[in-house]
């Protein structure tokens, strides 16, 4: 048994931030994880002479954000691509009609101008929503407001669930009414050429960081903890568990006694989404130069609506597209070759039969990880940012969880995680500590 002062389970971006904030304190700090590498769902993928982030990709507003300080701090490039967070006119956008028709400008102008209006009704619903209302629920009753005709309110009710699905990986309907509370972008949203992972590295420098340790089982008592990994047993003081929702619900690590009763609800109201992503390479473009995206509205659109033009990154012919939340679960046990064709069938009807076959595409497989169970966490009917927070709430003094699922203002992104971690530090420490300390 080896004995040390903290336990980290868990070399994502919270766990790495919560060990180099503990360690810089003065604590003897171990960080188990389960896979080959640090990052967790930060996870950059360099094959074939290639960079593709097939985790975390944007920065979603740069005002104020502690990753762009951290990013700055440790030299990583960050490149503008603002439309990640599904905005309808941020930045150009090739938009396509039900028909498969290229959207003037007028009419791309009347459809965001809708979205806005509809926005502004949505923001006084939802504040008065009840606590088993969803997103859906919201969105008709603005739309019932509405002096519309049945078009306009239908391409409207659209781009609301294709924003749940894009931004949660489920549908409106699924999604709990305060679930999108948090989606505001502060500033102009960027990317990383080099790959995101450049976070993590940075973050575990200097750490001792025990990869492909399987954690499997932690004890507490008022004396401290001990944890149970397939290479050994480690005893601590205090342990931070920043394992994401979906380890947690599925009983893959064991906590005893079990969680107190107010993180097991807030637990419960959570679930880990089905969100994947498809990066296809091309010879040479087919799409229009200077767009950030390509959008198709209608039935069509179901579940591959828009791609967007990585060449913005590294000045090559590449798309990204979502399969998200029903998509995601449709196509799960589909060969990758296929998900391509499905997608590819939809840019050859926007385009023509003459767009040729990518030369090279990566389909991501988050749902079937088991480190991960599903890319993030979204709120179920019932839940409210609140509940987030309460999964942060120490345990004994000696258990202590984080990670996006536990930050209320920011769930779901990699400073939230970050945050997380930098909050589960304090609480270890017992002492008030500079997010700035984790680049400094």
């Amino acid at each position: 048994m080896e004995t040390v002062d903290v336990i980290v389970i868990g070399a994502g971006v919270s766990g790495l931030a919560a060990a180099r904030l503990i360690a810089r304190g003065g604590r003897r700090v171990v960080v188990i994880e389960a896979r080959d590498r640090v990052g967790g769902r930060v996870h950059t993928d360099r094959s074939g002479g290639h960079i593709t982030d097939r985790g975390a990709s944007w920065i979603h507003g740069i005002h104020e954000s502690p990753v762009a300080a951290a990013a700055r701090a440790f030299g990583m490039p960050m490149v503008e691509f603002t439309v990640g967070g599904y905005q309808p006119d941020s930045r150009p956008l090739t938009y396509f009609d039900a028909r498969g028709r290229r959207l003037e400008a007028d009419a791309v102008r009347q459809y965001a101008a809708d979205i806005r209006t509809l926005n502004a009704a949505l923001a006084k619903i939802i504040a008065g929503a009840g606590a088993e209302a969803t997103y859906g629920d919201a969105v008709e009753r603005a739309l019932a407001e509405q002096d519309w005709d049945a078009e306009r309110k239908e391409r409207v009710r659209e781009y609301n669930d294709r924003r749940a699905q894009e931004q949660y990986g489920v549908g409106m309907g699924e999604l709990g009414a305060h679930g999108l509370d948090d989606d505001t972008v502060n500033g102009d949203e960027v990317v990383f050429p080099r790959g995101y992972d450049e976070l993590a590295t940075n973050l575990a420098a200097g750490l001792d960081v025990r990869l492909e340790h399987l954690a499997s089982q932690v004890d507490r008592s008022s004396e401290g903890v001990t944890v149970v990994t397939d290479r050994g047993v480690f005893r601590a003081r205090q342990v931070v568990i920043t394992v994401p929702v979906g380890v947690l619900q599925a009983g893959d690590l064991l906590i005893e006694p079990p969680l107190p009763e107010t993180h097991r609800r807030a637990l419960g109201l959570l679930r880990m989404n089905a969100f994947e992503k498809v990066v296809l390479r091309f010879a040479e473009r087919f799409w229009d130069a200077g767009v950030y995206g390509i959008r198709q509205l209608g039935d069509e659109g179901e579940w591959w609506h828009s791609w967007y033009d990585l060449g913005r990154l590294h000045d090559e012919p590449a798309l990204l597209t979502f399969a998200a939340g029903p998509a995601a679960v449709a196509t799960r046990t589909w060969a990758d070759e296929d998900i391509v064709a499905s997608t590819m069938a939809q840019l050859r009807r926007l385009y023509g039969d003459t767009v040729p076959d990518p030369t090279s595409a990566i389909v991501t497989r988050w749902q079937d990880d088991p480190f991960s169970r599903g890319s993030y966490a979204f709120m179920l009917p019932g839940s409210v940012g609140a509940d987030h927070d309460d999964l942060a709430e120490p345990v004994d003094g000696v258990l202590h969880l984080a990670g996006e699922a536990t930050w209320g203002d920011d769930p779901a992104t990699v400073p939230g995680a970050l945050l997380s971690g930098h909050r589960a530090a304090q609480n270890v420490l017992g002492i008030d500590i500079p997010v700035s300390e984790l680049w400094a």
